[in-house]
């Protein structure tokens, strides 16, 4: 027994011992991070590579003179956003926008101080009410130190005018038929106190007497840090330089109308969003601004779910859309001075097939096999595994186009982001453009408020941690 107990000290004092840092700077360690693959992304490694046009600029733009620039490694999505993924970020912005809804009106009803007898006392639009912490028949053993600390120093009323004094239901689901409704304040609120004033449309302007959800109340809000104003401002409070956006995020169905007169693209106008039969086709008809939100959506949901799995010190690093510069390193997949992603100077294979969807043989564009877009992961992907890096669709970039950027952009992740300047880059050309525009040096722009039905986009995240260069990279096709 004696010499147990003392194998027992002995253990106390070599476990206490090595937690010591023995009066040596030793340094924060924090938890140990292992940098994980997002979803649906190939990692692209750290590198230099020739940015420009390496071949002949035959029209003559002189926007792209070659430069070296190096570029940190990054993820970035293997194929352009579908409208699949798109469809469950306007799903979710939807049911966030109607539980919202809902929970003030619950708020109206039982008030800012609600007991737990009256949220259970029916299966209403009480079962909205925001999520709130009852502790009137909790003791203060029970409460936590927090809890105590709200109660002695804040305003605890729920306002339905302040976001901030509550959070949403997300546990119940939303009744969408008329005859599900459960009382007649959830009725009120689905489709207002006057008819057509609530979600849907009203009759005689949805199309065949269909019910139609109103899409224009499909808004995300979210707020961003201005660090480009805050540099050049000698304020010292950080709250001048916060921006709360507020973004409409449905795409622009008559794009597909507007951008082709004396054409007949009603079709694709009626089904191209909405249809299952198009979920794995890029998405179009978004604004640089809707791609941004997606992107700052994107984030967010990650980071929602990593709370959730009590994973709070490790936040996801920021998805984004790409610098130029970025997509540009991308496309070319490592082949240095090519002129397509995979390599050309031809657009077709030794078989003769074409290696993109483009606008071929001077207007037939059903001999790509395509007449519009086609499926995200489409023809042979680039060696780094991207797909559709030329033609399909056109991708917003980050930056602002500027004619003569390569002339002052610096060497490492050089980017224009100048939020006065309106156009903004696209790359990679579409599939209702020449082989000009599918060039990986070929650059191009469109205003940033413009929604195209040729115009989509793809993400990145930055890669954190010990840098990885082209020979670490696992997707390096050899």
């Amino acid at each position: 027994m004696k010499n147990f107990f003392l194998i027992f000290s002995l253990l106390i004092f070599i476990f206490s011992c090595s937690k010591s840092d023995k009066g040596e700077l030793i340094g924060y360690t924090g938890q140990k991070f292992f940098p994980s693959q997002p979803s649906g992304m190939v990692l692209i490694p750290s590198g230099a590579y020739l940015m420009g046009m390496a071949d002949d600029d035959y029209v003559q733009l002189k926007n792209a003179p070659t430069s070296t620039v190096s570029i940190k490694a990054f993820y970035m999505d293997e194929t352009e956003i579908t409208n699949g993924e798109y469809k469950q970020f306007v799903n979710w912005v939807r049911d966030s926008v109607v539980r919202d809804a809902l929970a003030k009106r619950a708020i109206e009803e039982l008030g800012s101080n609600p007991t737990q007898e009256d949220l259970d006392k029916d299966n209403s639009i009480n079962s909205f009410f925001p999520i709130y912490e009852i502790t009137e028949d909790v003791s203060d053993e029970e409460k936590g130190g927090y809890t105590l600390y709200k109660e002695a120093n804040l305003d605890l009323e729920i306002s339905e005018f302040d976001k901030s004094t509550y959070n949403l239901n997300f546990d119940n689901d939303i009744f969408w038929d008329r005859e599900e409704y459960p009382d007649l304040s959830y009725a009120e609120v689905m489709e207002g106190l006057i008819p057509g004033e609530g979600f849907f449309l009203p009759k005689e302007e949805s199309f065949n007497g269909e019910r139609t959800f109103n899409t224009k109340k499909i808004e995300y809000t979210y707020t961003v840090f201005d660090a480009e104003a805050a540099i050049k401002s000698d304020s010292e409070t950080r709250k001048d330089f916060f921006k709360e956006k507020i973004i409409p995020i449905y795409p622009d169905t008559t794009a597909w109308i507007k951008d082709f007169s004396y054409s007949y693209n009603e079709p694709m106008h009626n089904d191209y969003f909405w249809h299952d039969a198009y979920n794995d086709y890029p998405v179009v008809g978004v604004s640089w601004e809707q791609a941004k939100a997606f992107a700052h959506w994107r984030t967010m949901y990650k980071n929602q779910y990593q709370k959730s799995r009590k994973k709070n010190g490790l936040q996801v690093a920021s998805f984004r859309l790409p610098s130029e510069a970025e997509w540009e390193y991308a496309a070319r997949g490592g082949l240095e001075s090519a002129t397509y992603p995979w390599g050309g100077p031809y657009t077709i294979d030794a078989k003769g097939c074409f290696l993109a969807n483009f606008k071929p043989n001077r207007g037939d564009y059903a001999s790509d096999n395509a007449l519009y877009t086609v499926e995200a992961e489409s023809y042979w992907p680039n060696d780094y595994g991207l797909y559709n890096m030329a033609g399909n669709v056109s991708e917003w970039t980050d930056s602002s186009y500027d004619k003569g950027a390569y002339g002052f952009d610096m060497g490492l992740n050089p980017n224009v982001a100048d939020s006065t300047n309106l156009r903004k880059v696209i790359r990679g050309g579409s599939w209702k453009d020449i082989a000009y525009f599918l060039r990986v040096s070929a650059r191009d722009y469109e205003y940033k408020d413009e929604k195209r039905s040729y115009i989509g986009f793809r993400t990145v995240q930055d890669y954190l941690g010990e840098d990885i260069g082209i020979n670490d990279n696992p997707n390096k096709v050899f």
